[in-house]
């Protein structure tokens, strides 16, 4: 990855999609501190703890029965509505009573995927890290961590393949493109929705370029006196307020954890951002009447 910035914000519900062997998981591993980067850093703030569901089963000893297990991490959960016990906890994660005194030995591997997410949900994270859910936990335990997640306050980063899951819990999607990672507003149908209109605006263009570029050449108006000066400075102020852009983004990731000041240069970077998507529209306008 080059020339990659993110913010993570409280709430975030960010989706990260690529093919196979792109980075993805890499990227996760960066964010939960597990692996350094050779270059650029990773800042986390202070009061941030991390669960990390990976493909690999971590931390699970299998010789402890499966109530013992999780009364390690705690005897009991607190809720919106109240508390909940442990052996209330395990029911609704699709763990009869019967199962509570079960040997760990004993599970399938989807109940010890389960098992080991509900551990990791009770060691009270701030962040979730979610590496390919839909590989190993069945539609119902999906289900089930859908609705935890619409409870949950803190930031969720999911890969996934998965259309359905990702349309559920993301609403920002990263995409490794071409040795980039693009910046997505919307939810995963939203991404491949977009990426197919690109396709096809691409294909309709290189079709029609020709006659297009004869069109133009045939209609094209000439400057005024106006537009000539205006054309003569909008590039040096289009770098400026690029890099204004830049330097807000670089503030906003030094003042991750102040969210007073981070509100503050949100609002300056929305402004920017809006000025400069004008003046990119004024410069490609003027590019045709040169």
């Amino acid at each position: 990855m080059e020339n990659f910035n993110l913010l993570v914000q409280n709430k975030d519900r960010i989706g990260i999609v690529g093919d196979n062997g792109v980075g993805k998981s890499t990227l996760l591993n960066l964010i939960a501190g597990r692996i350094q980067s050779q270059t650029g850093q990773v800042t986390i703030g202070e009061t941030i703890r991390i669960a990390y569901f990976s493909q690999q089963i971590e931390g699970l000893d299998e010789s402890k029965r499966v109530i013992n297990f999780l009364q390690e991490v705690a005897e009991e959960v607190k809720t919106s509505k109240g508390t909940t016990s442990i052996a209330e906890l395990l029911e609704q994660f699709l763990f009869p009573r019967s199962t509570h005194g079960t040997l760990i030995e004993k599970l399938s591997g989807g109940e010890k995927k389960r098992l080991y997410l509900l551990k990791l949900l009770l060691e009270k994270p701030n962040v979730l890290l979610l590496d390919e859910p839909t590989n190993d936990l069945d539609i119902a335990t999906l289900t089930v961590l859908e609705s935890f997640l619409q409870t949950f306050s803190g930031p969720v980063i999911t890969v996934s393949h998965d259309r359905y899951f990702l349309d559920k819990v993301s609403s920002k999607i990263l995409a490794f493109e071409n040795g980039t990672v693009r910046e997505f507003y919307g939810n995963y149908t939203d991404y491949l929705d977009e990426k197919d209109f690109e396709f096809q605006q691409l294909s309709t263009s290189k079709s029609e370029t020709k006659e297009k570029q004869v069109k133009i050449k045939e209609e094209k108006k000439r400057m005024t006196y106006h537009e000539k000066k205006e054309w003569e400075i909008i590039e040096a102020e289009i770098e400026k307020i690029e890099m204004e852009v830049k330097i807000i983004e670089t503030k906003m990731l030094e003042n991750g954890t102040d969210f007073g000041e981070l509100s503050i240069l949100q609002a300056e970077l929305d402004k920017l951002n809006e000025i400069l998507l004008q003046k990119y529209e004024r410069y490609d306008y003027l590019s045709e009447l040169v």
